[in-house]
């Protein structure tokens, strides 16, 4: 990731909180959703693995982005570990601040907050079932004949890599229902069945952030169900026209539902984004 140091010395008034995958940044797979291959935008590859180029923006949407990092203090937000998020190479200062693991991992200049690790311990050892009770339910309700993987990350969570077009009907729905009474979320995003306990959030990470930062404005976006909370408690957000939020038309009064879908919601977003941080700056000048 580009090590150029970005923010200034006094707060910025405008904190931009983004949901990466499906959001901002999209994988081959995740092209499929925007317009046809003769109408295709330019791309710019950000992350590659395994010596395969993995996800994109557009030209468009890099540069907005860049704009966007100059203007306001903006911060990646994902479930991603760690690991997976230094893959990424944004086209754009690289943030002070990012939140991984879904909100069990505050990043400081690329290290892990151990303060706000000790927070999220203790939240999770208080609040919810265990990772093993959970992750051996996981492993007994999944059938070999659809199970690819199954993963563990960052000792916070747990997830299923399936083939989706093989999953029983209804599993998901039975399997949320086990996890809801024991604390925890499923979420179903591409081919990966996710379980995340309810205490691990990313809104509660972004607030830390916004306490830290002296934000006097969060804007946020994303496309799952694992970021309705961080859409909740911004002051202003949005969400693309695709993903499982768009599929169980979840919506809120300040969160903007925009018709655009895959690549060109990634570009839509980010100039709401802009124009909403400039509106901010202007009002604190």
């Amino acid at each position: 990731m580009n090590r150029t140091a970005t923010g200034a010395a006094t707060p910025r008034p405008a904190l931009i909180a983004s949901d990466l995958d499906r959001t901002l940044i999209y994988s081959t797979a995740a092209l499929a959703l925007t317009a046809p291959d003769a109408e295709a935008p330019r791309l710019l590859c950000v992350e590659v693995y395994q010596g395969k180029p993995l996800s994109y923006v557009t030209e468009a949407a890099a540069g907005l982005l860049d704009q966007l990092a100059r203007t306001a203090a903006f911060m990646p937000v994902t479930t991603r570990t760690r690991e997976q998020y230094r893959r990424i190479q944004l086209p754009c200062p690289t943030p002070r601040y990012a939140i991984c693991a879904n909100g069990g991992h505050l990043l400081v200049d690329g290290e892990s907050d151990r303060d706000w690790q000790a927070v999220v311990a203790a939240r999770l050892a208080d609040e919810c079932a265990s990772l093993d009770e959970v992750r051996a339910h996981l492993l007994a309700a999944a059938d070999p004949a659809w199970l690819l993987k199954e993963r563990v990350a960052e000792d916070l969570f747990a997830y299923l890599v399936v083939e989706r077009a093989l999953l029983p009907d209804g599993w998901v729905a039975e399997l949320s229902a086990w996890a809801e009474a024991r604390g925890w979320t499923v979420s179903l995003q591409g081919r990966k069945v996710y379980a995340v306990p309810k205490p691990l959030t990313k809104s509660a990470a972004v607030r830390e952030v916004a306490r830290r930062t002296g934000a006097r404005t969060v804007l946020a976006a994303g496309d799952s169900l694992l970021d309705a909370d961080l859409l909740l408690a911004a002051d202003r957000a949005w969400r693309p026209g695709h993903g499982e939020l768009a599929d169980t038309d979840w919506r809120a009064g300040h969160v903007e539902v925009l018709a655009d879908r895959g690549v060109a919601a990634g570009e839509e977003i980010l100039r709401r984004f802009l124009a909403a941080a400039r509106t901010a700056a202007a009002a604190a000048a």
